[in-house]
């Protein structure tokens, strides 16, 4: 039995007039406990609607969508995200962020319970040294983490990651992808994310969930990635069956799209 299950979603939106803007059509897939999956397609493909429909910050048009055997009927502490911004409160400094996610969850907990949670969550992204600036006196790599451990700090059963490395430099994107992997192969959490990136979805991925061109966009392929884990970027770089999943998803978007 799947663990995060959506089954025949469709998303409609109302636009102006009586019509309504078709963003999912009847997408359905299974996502297994502990697994990574990658949601990738061109955009306005509904990447981020279906993410967003499984955080419970939407509700689909049709269908329904469960995790752990419970609907998922609006957000709750069992899924956490972590946006395309880093999403910091400005005046909070990268502790206050962090326990604010903490005392939303963990209510009944003691002051020193919450903040060896908040440090714990801190440390795990390498980021205790930090825990009293204010976002404004870090990097954006450094905030995006401050997310990363907000989310992580709620002990979510899913990690929702929508593009969190999308506005980076490549020399910063490369380093909090190890940065994830590291995480997520300490934690064995289950991932779904969200990326335009070919190399930064094999490189983090068990399977890789290919969306067709929107409006109506349904799932038009899945692969799995069949590379053994923990990854190395420097390895994956001359490896052929690496360079065969490259081959195929470039195949699936920029030609069977384009068709």
């Amino acid at each position: 039995m799947s663990f995060l299950s959506v089954s025949d979603v469709s998303m409609a939106f109302r636009i102006k007039g009586n019509g309504s803007f078709v963003a999912l059509d009847s997408v359905s897939m299974d996502v297994a406990n502990n697994e990574f999956v990658c949601l990738i397609g061109h955009s306005g493909c509904g990447k981020s609607t279906l993410l967003n429909l499984i955080a419970g910050l939407l509700l689909p048009t049709a269908g329904a969508i469960s995790c752990d055997g419970k609907e998922v009927r609006g957000p709750g502490p069992d899924r956490a995200m972590v946006f395309q911004s880093h999403a910091l409160l400005p005046w909070m400094t990268c502790f206050e962020n962090v326990h604010l996610a903490v005392k939303q969850v963990f209510s009944a907990l003691s002051a020193a319970q919450m903040k060896d949670k908040v440090e714990e969550a801190l440390r795990l992204v390498h980021l205790d040294h930090a825990m009293h600036k204010y976002p404004y006196e870090i990097s954006g790599g450094m905030k995006q983490r401050v997310g990363i451990a907000r989310a992580l700090a709620a002990a979510p059963q899913v990690l929702l990651l929508d593009e969190p490395f999308g506005a980076l430099d490549a020399l910063t994107r490369a380093s909090l992808q190890d940065e994830l992997v590291r995480i997520v192969e300490s934690i064995r959490s289950t991932v779904v994310m969200v990326t335009h990136d070919i190399d930064e979805a094999i490189l983090l991925s068990d399977r890789i969930v290919m969306m067709t061109n929107g409006p109506a966009a349904k799932i038009g392929d899945v692969l799995r990635i069949d590379l053994p884990r923990p990854r190395d970027r420097v390895a994956l770089a001359t490896n052929p069956q690496y360079a065969a999943h490259r081959e195929y998803l470039l195949k699936f978007l920029y030609q069977k799209q384009r068709a």
